[in-house]
């Protein structure tokens, strides 16, 4: 059992200094790009973390609420099908199906069927929904700003324009 263990392709978690790491580092002789990729990895979960601890402490809502909240935001006075929701927020349907479910009960969210297809389900922030998320928002706005706040303008606006860059890449290559 212990052979298997040692040669499970899985990362093994630290238990040391590096514990907060999710993932063993990767040796410098390592190609750049997957230095690349686990940094950018690394960054986006450790804000992802901290914003989710800041959502749950101070408006007792989880990351995923927030984001479904945030897309049906974005649609504006589109009302979005259930499964548009699972496409944007990247989660499975079931999983949207249980967030909204909550949603509904706070009342931050409303469902009515789609007016020709009785299939399928359409949802919309209620006005309460939309005034409890654009508080949200213009928090986590400025818990991001603060996260970042040591980094020069000038830095943050060629990181940017490089990750404009990679991300266009990223898109052109089909990877």
């Amino acid at each position: 059992m212990a052979d298997r263990r040692r040669h499970s392709a899985r990362p093994r978690v630290l238990r040391t200094a590096q514990a907060s790491r999710l993932i063993e580092p990767v040796p410098e002789t390592a190609h750049i790009e997957l230095r690349i990729w686990l940094r950018l990895l690394g960054i986006s979960n450790q804000i992802k973390q901290r914003l989710a601890s800041r959502l749950r402490i101070e408006f007792k809502t989880s990351m995923a609420r927030f984001d479904l909240m945030a897309q049906l935001e974005r649609a504006g006075s589109e009302n979005l099908s259930m499964s548009a929701l699972s496409d944007r927020v990247m989660v499975t349907n079931g999983a949207v199906t249980g967030l909204v479910d909550g949603l509904v009960r706070d009342g931050m969210v409303a469902r009515e069927t789609h007016p020709r297809d009785r299939r399928t389900v359409l949802v919309r922030l209620t006005p309460i929904g939309r005034r409890r998320f654009l508080k949200m928002a213009r928090s986590h706005e400025k818990w991001v700003v603060e996260l970042l706040k040591g980094v020069s303008p000038a830095l943050m606006n060629r990181l940017h324009g490089h990750l404009a860059l990679i991300k266009g890449h990223v898109r052109k290559s089909g990877a």
